[in-house]
């Protein structure tokens, strides 16, 4: 495969052409009577007409036919995907899923959209306020399907397998250990080599940004430049009768027939873009004297409610790092919640959980539904030799955190056939250790 190009930084101002036709972009305007090549110009708005200049997302696309060129949407089956958040009694028990089975190539043809499970979430669609879960599970390319999501931001984790995303602004290549987010209304088709999964964490009505540093200063967490935006890329081909555009409208799919393929961009310009990450990238902040620093440090994006301070869902990421706190007990701590975090396991084994959580598997804890680390983990930690150490290297775990109170499908609590059940059990061998005679713990040991 030839090596693809980006442009680099987060929220930028970009132009590009592909350089099959230079000159493609117009000079000093976005939409003159004859575009360059006889184009199309075509605005996408991610945001208000309104909005103030710093919040106002809009890209310009020149492109062989319009994508209003198609034939009328039809309803599809949905499969796994849902918005119903009623389906299933509510349950405030820790959750814990096993990794999520891929369907084999040679059983059965699974291509992303095909693949996509909605395992929990919150808010309502039409609203434009909350978030859903999903996981994908697939085994095959998209080939001539393309799908866009109406209904908000899609922010992807590969857990495994690779992904070539070809989208209107160019291609991404996306490994386990990026990420990549296709912002609301943008098609994308994705190619695959293996058997695939990973999680998709969606926002409805807001789009992510990096988090604000405040005290940390201008520079840390994840860096702008180290995001990176494809470069325009077109294809001219006629698919007569055959490609299919996917739709998923109010948590509905939608699909129309076209003639041409929807990637045929031949340049853009503006700020409203797909975008990757690489997680190894991340600036890590972390306590350097004592105490455990909360998770916050590690958000990589956020997308934030209309409350100060309080996001419908943060990224966080737990990295490799050193770990250096005198007098601490160093893992994650036990913890009630106002916020509803779910964390899944790209690579490696998670410091707090080095049993039953594993890679291509996740845990949902709900709010004010208490959690930490488990027994063996305590017990180690609390005798551990404070000496500095490498954390989780080799190994990445994630959060999706959210304010809202997220509600699990039917397809995560039952069909899927991945909860752990005996979850619970590894906090049961904890003890009390109670010293009511002694202050100091040294001494009874």
């Amino acid at each position: 495969m030839t090596e693809l190009k980006y442009i680099s930084g987060f929220g930028n101002e970009c132009a590009s052409e592909d350089p099959r036709c230079p000159g493609a972009l117009p000079e000093g305007q976005n939409n003159p009577q004859v575009c360059p090549y006889n184009l199309y110009a075509e605005q996408l708005s991610g945001s208000a007409f309104t909005c103030p200049r710093s919040t106002n997302k809009r890209s310009w696309l020149y492109r062989i036919l319009p994508s209003v060129s198609h034939k009328p949407f039809e309803f599809i089956d949905q499969g796994h995907i849902t918005h119903n958040w009623d389906e299933v009694d509510p349950d405030p028990n820790q959750l814990r899923w096993k990794p999520f089975e891929i369907p084999k190539a040679s059983q059965k043809k699974v291509d992303f959209v095909n693949g996509l499970h909605t395992l929990c979430g919150a808010g309502d669609i039409r609203s434009n306020n909350g978030l859903a879960i999903h996981i994908f599970l697939c085994n095959t390319s998209m080939g001539n399907r393309c799908f866009y999501n109406s209904d908000g931001d899609l922010l992807i984790v590969p857990q495994k397998g690779k992904l070539l995303i070809y989208t209107e602004f160019g291609k991404m290549l996306v490994q386990p250990n990026e990420i990549c987010v296709i912002q609301r209304g943008m098609r994308f088709s994705i190619d695959v080599f293996e058997e695939t999964r990973g999680y998709i964490l969606e926002v409805y009505g807001v789009h992510f940004e990096l988090p604000d540093l405040g005290p940390i200063g201008a520079n840390g967490l994840a860096n702008p430049r180290d995001f990176l935006i494809p470069v325009a890329w077109y294809e001219d081909r006629q698919v007569p009768g055959g490609y299919t555009v996917i739709n998923k409208y109010q948590g509905k799919l939608f699909a129309a027939k076209q003639d041409v393929s929807p990637f045929n961009v031949v340049a853009w310009h503006g700020n409203y873009t797909p975008y990757k990450y690489n997680l190894e990238n991340f600036m890590v902040i972390n306590s350097v004297a004592f105490d455990h620093a909360d998770p916050s440090i590690f958000t990589v994006l956020t997308a934030k409610s209309i409350r100060p301070g309080v996001a419908i869902a943060d990224f966080v990421i737990f990295p490799p790092r050193w770990g250096v706190a005198d007098k601490t007990f160093r893992p994650p701590y036990y913890h009630r919640n106002c916020m509803s975090e779910f964390m899944g396991l790209i690579k490696g084994h998670y410091e707090a959980k080095q049993g039953g959580f594993l890679p291509g598997g996740g845990s949902l804890h709900s709010p004010m539904t208490p959690h930490g680390p488990d027994a063996n983990c305590f017990e180690k930690a609390s005798k551990a030799k404070l000496a500095p150490e490498r954390i989780a290297d080799g190994t990445m775990a994630f959060m999706f955190e959210s304010s809202l109170n997220i509600a699990v499908t039917k397809w995560g609590l039952k069909t899927s056939n991945c909860l752990d059940e005996n979850y619970y059990k590894c906090w049961e061998p904890l003890k009390s250790r109670f010293t009511p005679n002694s202050r100091n713990p040294a001494e009874t040991n």
